[in-house]
């Protein structure tokens, strides 16, 4: 089959959303019965974004075979509801790494190593390659970076290439611009979305539609100008407005016509369009609905993107259930050092902590699960919150004094967290943690089997350290049971609390599955107990209220 590609570029400035455009478009056109993938070209020359700092980054988000990717791939997995993979991510570190190994091994027999074509073309081959093998019909294709960076330099021309060898009919390039306002003169200016484009086209690139990004209404006479000047058909410079929710995007793309005008263009014969589903969801995001407060207790939470798969995740279950979740974010740091009160974690219905490395930060994590345990707060524990929860029972009901995990302190008395085994001889930090998806058996009669309701499932991972296997059996006589274990290795994978109304927590990543219309189990029914703790709390309050009165 001709396979399409659609590129997507950013113009004037960075941070536009090009990957939630791309994601948008792969809803609207998966809705007209098409098979479509995404993929990312990252420029820069880690590997993975596996070993950066998330403040610099964001979230690491991981593919069921493994791969670290950047947190543009599950806004792509969440909008499309698709599966994707190491091929769906590629930087310029892996470019490099893999022409230079080649290089060393003589593949090239002496020839000289350049830009042009040799990277060029394993660029090509790449995306081709995506596409093949997520067999996809059509392949949108960001390109990280703005035009003008010189390491996205390289993309470019690989794009250009890419038009010349499979033709117009079948490559589509889209590109994201800033119309800056000027408050002195009240107008938004097209004048950088133009030398944008001139930039792109010094490239050998020619723009097909221009999505425009600003914080004013545009008028009709400033698209009519992009057109013009920028030579491209008016009805193809469109208005990108922010929105409320980024799920209200694919229904503003479908309103504007969108998928029938890249379909038209790539020679597609158009499919009836169904989009019913996500508008109905889109309609429920917007509905007045009750506001759920939930605290989420981290040590990158000034960087709300450092976890946004488990926003996404909790908002997710939100719609699932009708409430509008509130995020309360608790630097886990001020809670260790009283800067925020213990007490604030009573003002919620639920706690979350989520993953994170190193000691910094830890004991605040554990001061809030032995809130959630004693307070009977719902609780749920993503990778390091399962570690610090585990340590926190430990040492406050099984009375083992020190407790810790070998990753915060190596001399610890008690390690009940410790290095897994396999990754005792491992040096190298890039890619080398447990990733990916693994088996994990479920427990019947735990509140873990009423959220999945079957015994066998597979979660994506992404750590170095387990729950120590010598404590368990004391762990279990206390009242924390291992309610998911992994069948070929005896890990725990799941932990719950057997006299908690709701309190789980996993090794693994659950919200890298979950999906806006598709909350995953886990989620769904931590936010189900949130709302039932909730309830309890305020027919407390109201009990208490009366009381007073009398």
């Amino acid at each position: 089959m001709d396979r399409k590609f659609i590129f997507v570029v950013g113009g004037v400035s960075s941070s536009l959303g090009k990957g939630t455009f791309a994601a948008s478009l792969g809803t609207v056109l998966k809705s007209r019965g098409f098979k479509v993938s995404l993929q990312k070209l990252d420029p820069y020359l880690n590997v993975d974004p596996g070993t950066m700092n998330p403040y610099q980054h964001g979230e690491v988000f991981v593919t069921d075979d493994g791969a670290e990717t950047d947190l543009d791939l599950g806004q792509y997995e969440r909008f499309i509801d698709e599966n994707l993979g190491k091929v769906n991510n590629l930087t310029t570190g892996q470019l490099y790494q893999g022409i230079i190994a080649k290089e060393r091994t003589g593949d090239f027999l002496g020839s000289t190593i350049q830009i042009v074509p040799h990277i060029t073309d394993a660029i090509k081959a790449s995306i081709k390659g995506a596409a093949e093998t997520q067999n996809a019909e059509i392949l949108i294709v960001e390109v990280g970076g703005t035009i003008g960076d010189i390491e996205g330099m390289p993309f470019l021309e690989a794009v250009r290439q890419l038009r010349r060898e499979l033709g117009h009919q079948n490559t589509y390039v889209s590109m994201l611009t800033l119309l800056p306002h000027l408050a002195a003169t009240g107008e938004l200016k097209t004048k950088p979305t133009q030398h944008a484009v001139k930039e792109l086209r010094s490239y050998g690139v020619q723009p097909d539609m221009i999505g425009c990004r600003a914080d004013f209404p545009i008028a009709s006479e400033l698209f009519k100008k992009i057109a013009l000047f920028c030579d491209v058909a008016e009805d193809h410079v469109i208005d990108l407005p922010t929105v409320q929710s980024i799920y209200d995007i694919p229904v503003n793309l479908k309103r504007a016509r969108v998928d029938d005008i890249v379909l038209s263009n790539l020679g597609l014969t158009p499919r009836k369009s169904d989009l019913a589903e996500w508008t109905a969801m889109v309609a429920k995001i917007h509905a007045k609905k009750e506001k759920l407060p939930i605290a989420l207790v981290g040590k990158y939470v000034q960087l709300h993107d450092a976890y946004i798969s488990v926003t996404e995740a909790l908002k997710s279950a939100g719609i699932h259930h009708e409430v509008d979740i509130e995020v309360h974010w608790i630097n886990s740091e001020d809670l260790e050092k009283g800067i925020v009160p213990l007490d604030a974690l009573g003002e919620v219905s639920g706690i979350v902590v989520p993953i994170g490395f190193g000691a910094r930060g830890t004991e605040g994590k554990i001061m809030a699960a032995r809130f959630a345990r004693e307070h009977k707060v719902p609780y749920l524990g993503l990778c390091f919150g399962l570690q610090l929860a585990t340590i926190e029972f430990a040492r406050n009901v099984v009375g083992l004094k020190g407790a810790n995990s070998t990753e915060i302190d190596p001399n610890t008395p008690h390690p009940v967290v410790d290095i897994m085994e396999e990754q005792k001889k491992i040096a190298t930090k890039g890619a080398t943690m447990r990733l990916g998806a693994y088996a994990a058996v479920i427990r019947k009669g735990t509140k873990t089997y009423a959220a999945y309701q079957t015994e066998r499932v597979y979660e994506r991972h992404r750590h170095r350290y387990e729950v120590n296997n010598a404590y368990r059996d004391q762990f279990e006589r206390a009242g924390l049971i291992a309610s998911g274990v992994n069948p070929d290795l005896d890990l725990v994978e799941i932990i719950e609390l057997r006299d908690h109304p709701w309190f789980i927590a996993t090794q693994f990543h659950p919200e890298y599955r979950s999906r806006p219309n598709r909350p995953h189990p886990l989620f769904r029914d931590f936010v189900g107990a949130a709302i039932h703790y909730q309830k309890g709390a305020a027919m407390k309050e109201k009990t208490a209220a009366q009381q007073r009165i009398l």
